[in-house]
């Protein structure tokens, strides 16, 4: 990549469960597309939505890729794989002894992976169903200790006739995860020359092997299994399917690097990628174009939310950095030791259907199943019959059925009304009307409480957060759920439909590397400090090499790489462990070695109160983790010259709208979002229209819009005004 041509063009793109998302910058000029997700051929939704892209820059797609220097993708792949359980059949070898562990779990199995709502019906609730079932679990006899010193060597000819019967089971691929291959991997890589040698690339019988010391060499076989094993279930699908969108970039010209985005905030060469960083890539990238936002806006604390087609996500930024790591994440159903950057994620978008819950007295919920785009809600008049929420957004007048996305779908008003008669109205006893109303009260009080409690209950108070509203449906409800979390300052971006996808140009190049090992920072009761500067070096200049193998192979120099370190610690006698950013790469002095200490002590002290430093117990090392960084150039957003505050000039007309806060419907002034100037200010109630996404302004809100032509929407007054009430009533109908 470094020693070609630059050329013009970059393409960021997200797939989503219903739509897919395109961002797209051609010299000076950016463009947004989305697209249906086409589950059945993710390539077809791809390749549409820069079609599309395209046309808006008057070019063919081939003239695009052609001058297209680098395109970065997140996808949902894996995430749809595990809920479809539509991976190979794989076998899992281990250590003699050891065939269960994935089984029998931690204590919390049985409810990982599953709502609280789920989890307080516990006659139905069971362990999750194995990706690889107990029959095609063998144990190899064999053991290696915990200083990796081999106290019974591979017995070969045991293994080689667990082998056969592995293969005559019909199993597609191999997982292998022994004890303490992370600190001596000779027996699994063995195990993986002896099925190459009986089962050679020229063989039919061929197939890949995963071994856990090289997918994740860190301890806690039950974690470390669980990784390998869900690398290898989602490999072969998500292969496949960037092979065919490969295939079909190379036809259209396109001669470049294919990025993955990483859940762990970074993003690398698709084909020096692990199957399992994939997932949920999309919305952390938002949550690192989010942290980019808000230092250019000056805003410390951010609340990130996207509400598209199937669910509502969220992540924070506090302080300007994206802090928040789940060490121990819950990937569909099974805990892994994998740190990926925090999100949240409710089953809360446009798609959700509205049910009534039987069980709970006619209780009114929604979500979390989702109408999807395919027959996708009532309205858009292809075979859907479940009212949703973008059902209820219609009937209350805040979107026009004839300009959604564009006036490229014509929604269908009729449809969406018999879907919420029958289905939620007439059981419940109310009007069309009120039942729709109560469906966007109940949506925007599910996402609302879940920003409050993701801020509360981490320490913060959510009036101190500034609230980005993104995803194609974010703009249409983010002051009900704002206002609701306790938020009144908002932005909605030029970009907000396609902000995940946006926010993969805000990223760089990052890997990151990690390894396992117990080093005695501090000595407990003596309080020595560590002198075997070695024990640390050895790991990190053995990262590094790893890092640097695999940077040069996506065609960067090693000059161009900034690492950096981190080090998860903790005090000798204590179960909090802390991720703490080192202050140097290597520890080569005392003074090293003290800079350490003092930043996990402060580190320490941030997140768990300086009352539990207690440096009389030690201080332990059981992690070391190294970030690889190529610095990427940013997209940076064009600034616009102010045009005073009158926003007539987007002015559309009127359009009946329900407002909760009067209780009825009002002729409603309606605003062409690409025509509001910098400077221009909207008073609600008011809505401004975009051909990707709708902007409801309810009484007491006003939005301004800056200088990089985003939209600042603040609370004005709680009380609606009386100007307000009296003017344009128009009766419920």
């Amino acid at each position: 990549m470094s020693i070609q041509q630059k050329k013009q063009a970059t393409i960021d793109i997200d797939i989503g469960g219903t739509f897919t998302d395109c961002f797209i910058r051609y010299k000076d000029k950016s463009v947004i597309a989305k697209s249906p997700t086409t589950d059945y051929d993710l390539s077809v939704c791809f390749m549409k939505s820069i079609e599309k892209g395209a046309a808006e820059l008057g070019l063919t797609t081939e003239e695009l890729l052609t001058d297209t220097e680098v395109i970065r993708y997140s996808t949902t792949v894996a995430m749809n794989k595990l809920i479809q359980r539509k991976g190979p059949k794989l076998a899992l070898i281990t250590s003699e002894g050891f065939e269960d562990v994935t089984f029998i779990g931690k204590g919390s199995q049985w409810q990982d992976g599953i709502s609280s709502q789920e989890a307080r019906n516990v006659a139905k609730v069971d362990k999750p169903q194995p990706l690889i079932p107990r029959e095609l679990v063998v144990g190899v006899k064999e053991r290696i200790d915990s200083n990796g010193n081999v106290v019974r060597p591979l017995n070969e000819e045991d293994f080689r006739n667990k082998l056969q019967y592995l293969v005559d089971q019909g199993v597609m691929g191999f997982v292998v995860c022994l004890l303490w291959s992370f600190k001596n991997p000779v027996h699994e890589q063995r195990i993986k020359q002896i099925i190459k040698e009986d089962y050679p690339e020229f063989f039919l019988g061929n197939m890949p092997v995963f071994l856990s010391h090289a997918v994740l060499p860190k301890r806690f076989e039950y974690s470390r299994a669980n990784v390998t094993i869900l690398n290898a279930y989602l490999h072969q699908t998500i292969a496949e399917e960037l092979a065919g969108i490969g295939d079909e970039l190379r036809d259209l010209g396109y001669d470049r690097s294919l990025l993955m985005v990483y859940n762990t905030g970074g993003m690398g060469e698709v084909y020096r990628t692990a199957a399992v960083n994939t997932y949920n890539g999309g919305p952390v990238s938002g949550v690192i174009g989010s942290s980019y936002i808000g230092k250019l806006y000056g805003y410390d604390n951010v609340v990130f939310s996207d509400m598209g087609g199937t669910s509502f996500d969220l992540g924070l930024v506090v302080d300007g950095s994206t802090r928040f790591y789940q060490f121990h994440p819950v990937i569909d159903r099974w805990r892994v030791d994998l740190p990926i950057i925090e999100t949240k994620s409710i089953g809360a978008g446009g798609g959700s259907i509205a049910w009534i819950n039987t069980l709970l007295g006619n209780r009114l919920e929604v979500g979390p199943q989702s109408a999807g785009s395919f027959p996708g809600p009532a309205a858009f008049d292809q075979g859907g019959t479940e009212p949703t929420v973008t059902d209820a957004d219609l009937i209350l007048g805040y979107i026009d059925p004839d300009y959604y996305h564009g006036g490229e779908l014509t929604l269908n008003l009729e449809k969406a009304r018999k879907a919420i008669h029958d289905k939620i109205a007439r059981p419940l006893g109310i009007d069309v009307v009120e039942a729709a109303a109560l469906i966007k009260k109940i949506v925007d009080g599910n996402m609302g409480n879940i920003i409050h409690k993701e801020t509360a209950l981490k320490g913060y108070d959510p009036k101190d957060f500034v609230l980005f509203a993104m995803g194609g449906a974010g703009a249409t409800h983010c002051c009900g759920y704002g206002f609701h979390a306790g938020i009144s300052n908002i932005v909605v971006m030029q970009q907000s439909p396609v902000f995940c996808a946006f926010s993969s140009s805000l990223m760089d190049i990052k890997h990151i590397y990690e390894e396992s090992k117990h080093i005695i920072l501090l000595k407990p009761g003596t309080k020595e400090f560590l002198a075997d500067y070695d024990s640390f070096n050895e790991v990190v200049y053995r990262l590094k090499d790893k890092a640097l193998r695999d940077i040069r192979g996506e065609g960067f120099k090693e000059e161009q790489v900034v690492f950096e370190l981190e080090a998860d610690m903790k005090f000798g006698g204590q179960l909090n462990v802390k991720r703490t950013k080192s202050p140097v790469l290597t520890l080569e002095s005392r003074e090293d070695v003290q800079a350490l200490w003092d930043q996990f002590t402060k580190e320490y002290s941030n997140a768990y109160s300086p009352l539990g430093v207690y440096p009389e117990g030690g201080v332990e090392i059981e992690n070391i983790v190294l970030h690889a960084i190529v610095v990427q150039p940013k997209y940076e957003l064009p600034e616009a010259v102010p045009q005073g505050t009158d926003p007539s000039a987007a002015w559309k007309g009127k359009r009946e709208a329900y407002w909760e806060e009067l209780k009825e419907y009002r002729n409603t002034d309606i605003y062409q979002m690409e025509k509001l100037s910098c400077g221009n200010v909207v008073s609600g109630p008011a809505i401004i229209e975009s051909s990707n996404t709708t902007v409801v302004l309810p009484p007491g809100a006003a939005y301004t819009v800056d200088k990089y032509l985003n939209g600042l929407i603040t609370k004005t007054d709680a009380a609606v005004p009386d100007a307000i009430r009296s003017a344009d009533r128009i009766s419920i109908v």
